[in-house]
């Protein structure tokens, strides 16, 4: 009899304690995917459905209108090739120069206990501080309004992310298998390049790809220093915003089309995102 209604009290303790953690998952679920949804949803919806009461929660006259407008009446296209060209250029750069200097950062103890926490606070400073120096910089260059101005300043602003992710992947790959490369005659770049990095390459997935999140949404220093060439996705919603209303349908129409990329990048690597993260967060 002991023995039955100890079993039936756990029994009840594992359903109360998975029932909970349902109703946790259910609850952040609905928070993440309502929203979500909603944007979508109104992306084509006709206009006439954006405030009515109840609302629509599917609309029966479904439109691409808002698409066509916001991709081209509002220059949407163009930032879109524009934030496709120079994310992905900054998060190569941003992903080689990182590895190499948290290899070296690793494995070399270069520059000391403090280069590496010199690194990450540089992510300390408040962009607003730093980018007023950078425009005039870029003006006096040339670089103002050029891909070229905004990928520098993307890179180096990631760069310090990128460091600190493959710094703590590298601390916890095994050093023997370079030793045993360089024992077999292998330069020190050439077991960089075919031992270390092969390893590392979930740690520069995860790297990569948030650095090429960060760089995606990024707004302030592509309001600041573009205007009409080199201009980003993020910055075109602000045209949505004007003193006769706001463009609801355009807005999440071009929200909608910003989701793609990313969701895109993130199913491509996510068997090495995830193993990323948890190799490099629980033995670094």
């Amino acid at each position: 009899m002991t023995s039955r209604r100890s079993s039936r009290r756990f029994l009840l303790r594992d359903l109360r304690v998975n029932g909970a953690r349902f109703l946790v998952v259910g609850i952040f679920v609905i928070f993440v995917l309502v929203p979500l949804y909603w944007v979508i949803i109104t992306s084509i919806k006709p206009s006439k459905d954006y405030l009515t009461v109840p609302p629509v929660w599917f609309p029966t006259e479904p439109t691409i209108v808002h698409y066509t407008a916001a991709l081209f009446s509002y220059r949407g296209l163009q930032g879109l090739i524009n934030s496709l060209i120079i994310s992905s250029a900054a998060t190569l750069l941003s992903a080689t120069m990182g590895t190499m200097m948290a290899y070296s950062l690793a494995r070399f103890r270069t520059g000391g206990q403090h280069l590496a926490f010199w690194v990450l606070s540089q992510r300390f400073l408040p962009p607003v501080a730093i980018v007023l120096p950078i425009f005039l910089l870029f003006r006096g260059w040339g670089l103002y309004d050029t891909h070229i101005g905004l990928i520098l300043a993307y890179t180096f602003m990631t760069l310090p992310l990128s460091v600190w992710m493959m710094y703590a992947y590298f601390r916890q790959l095994p050093k023997s298998l370079e030793d045993a490369a360089l024992v077999d005659g292998l330069s020190r770049w050439q077991a960089f390049r075919m031992v270390a990095v092969p390893l590392a390459a979930p740690g520069v997935a995860a790297a990569a790809v948030f650095v090429f999140i960060s760089i995606w949404t990024e707004f302030f220093f592509a309001l600041i220093l573009t205007s009409r060439y080199a201009f980003t996705l993020p910055t075109i919603f602000r045209a949505f915003l004007g003193f006769q209303g706001a463009q609801y349908g355009e807005a999440c129409a071009l929200a909608t089309t910003s989701l793609v990329p990313s969701i895109v990048l993130g199913m491509l690597v996510q068997r090495h995102l995830v193993r990323g993260l948890t190799l490099g967060a629980l033995r670094g």
